[in-house]
């Protein structure tokens, strides 16, 4: 997963012709860490992928992750589920 969101952060710097010196002159991290960031390495900070992110112009799509969690919305009802069983069971 993450080499496919360092793919998509490359092409997005390629569709606004940045190179990656661009890109690390603008996010004030070094040419190598881009590198890495576009490879999707995990060991980069998520604030390196914020920073690229805001200087691509894209930095608000972050707050899409995970924003409609239909499974974690059905989730909330086990606890309450459950209670009611165990209240029957006494």
């Amino acid at each position: 997963m993450m080499g496919q969101v360092g793919e998509q952060i490359k092409l997005a710097g390629l569709r606004r012709k940045l190179s990656t010196g661009q890109l690390a002159e603008r996010t004030g991290i070094n040419r190598r860490t881009i590198y890495s960031i576009e490879k999707g390495s995990p060991s980069n900070r998520i604030g390196y992928y914020l920073n690229v992110l805001k200087v691509l112009g894209l930095e608000k799509d972050i707050l899409k992750l995970a924003k409609d969690d239909e499974p974690g919305r059905k989730l909330i009802y086990i606890p309450s589920i459950f209670f009611v069983f165990s209240e029957i069971r006494k």
